[in-house]
């Protein structure tokens, strides 16, 4: 398999442990309850896990863009279905304009790898 696939791969990862870790923290209750607090711990564990991957390949600065990108822009599309948190339109437009930085750094950057 192709390195840099498996580097995004292990990216994309990452962002979806680190947003059903984040999802789940609510339900700690302040790390009181025991059974959401391991799975947080463990989402957020193998999170980072995986993110010292990418950053094996990846700069630092792209990688955490892209971290806190998709991540944003997942816990909040997570927020408005499941937990029923509206977002006004200042919101959008600022989550829109995130994700529209993570594409470019993406799309167009010859930082995207060593």
């Amino acid at each position: 398999m192709h390195p840099m696939l498996m580097t995004y791969g292990a990216l994309f990862f990452a962002v979806s442990l680190e947003v059903v870790g984040t999802s789940l923290l609510p339900q700690t209750q302040h790390f009181t309850r025991p059974l959401p607090t391991l799975g947080t711990a463990l989402c957020y564990g193998g999170a980072f896990w995986l993110l010292t991957h990418a950053m094996g390949q990846l700069p630092v600065g792209v990688v955490y863009a892209i971290w806190s990108g998709f991540g944003i822009v997942l816990i909040s599309a997570i927020a408005w279905i499941w937990l029923r948190q509206s977002l006004d339109l200042p919101a959008v437009i600022g989550i829109g304009l995130i994700l529209s930085g993570v594409l470019v750094i993406n799309l167009f950057s010859k930082s995207g790898a060593h």
